[in-house]
C-alpha cells in the first residue's frame, strides 16, 4: 500500500471523527428551537483529486494527496422544519451516523493492517502485503 493511500485513509479518519462530532451535535439539538443542522463537506479534496497530479517545482511532482483540512463544517440552509422545531431529521442523522461508523471502521482496519504488515516484516516474518 502506497504512503499516499495511507495519507488518504488518515484524512478519511479525520473526516469521520469530525463528522461524528457534528452528527452528535445535531442529534443533541433535535429539540432546540431555531437550531440549524450542520454538515461536514469536502472543499478542496475533490478539486485536488479531479485536477490530478500537480507540479510544485520542476523537480517535484505532488502525489495528489491533499494537505491541510480538506473539509469544513457548514450550516444546512434548508428552512424546512423536519422535526417540527428545526431542520434536524433524526432518521437522516442516524443513517449518516451508521454510514460514518462503517467508513471509520474501514479506514482504521486498512491502516491497522498496513502497520501490522510492516511489523511482521521488521520481525522477520515476511510480509506479503
Amino acid at each position: 500500500m502506497a504512503v499516499s493511500t495511507i495519507r488518504l485513509l488518515e484524512h478519511l479518519i479525520d473526516f469521520c471523527s469530525l463528522k461524528n462530532k457534528v452528527i452528535s451535535k445535531n442529534i443533541a439539538n433535535i429539540g432546540t428551537e431555531g437550531y440549524k443542522r450542520e454538515n461536514v463537506e469536502f472543499k478542496s479534496l475533490l478539486t485536488e483529486i479531479n485536477t490530478g497530479l500537480k507540479v510544485t517545482s520542476k523537480n517535484h511532482i505532488s502525489t495528489g494527496v491533499p494537505t491541510g483540512t480538506p473539509y469544513e463544517v457548514l450550516q444546512d440552509k434548508n428552512g424546512e422544519m423536519l422535526s417540527g422545531i428545526n431542520n434536524v431529521d433524526i432518521d437522516k442523522e442516524m443513517s449518516e451516523l451508521a454510514e460514518n461508523t462503517l467508513q471509520f471502521k474501514f479506514a482504521s482496519k486498512k491502516i491497522g493492517d498496513y502497520y501490522k504488515g510492516i511489523q511482521n516484516v521488521i520481525r522477520g516474518g515476511g510480509g506479503g502485503r
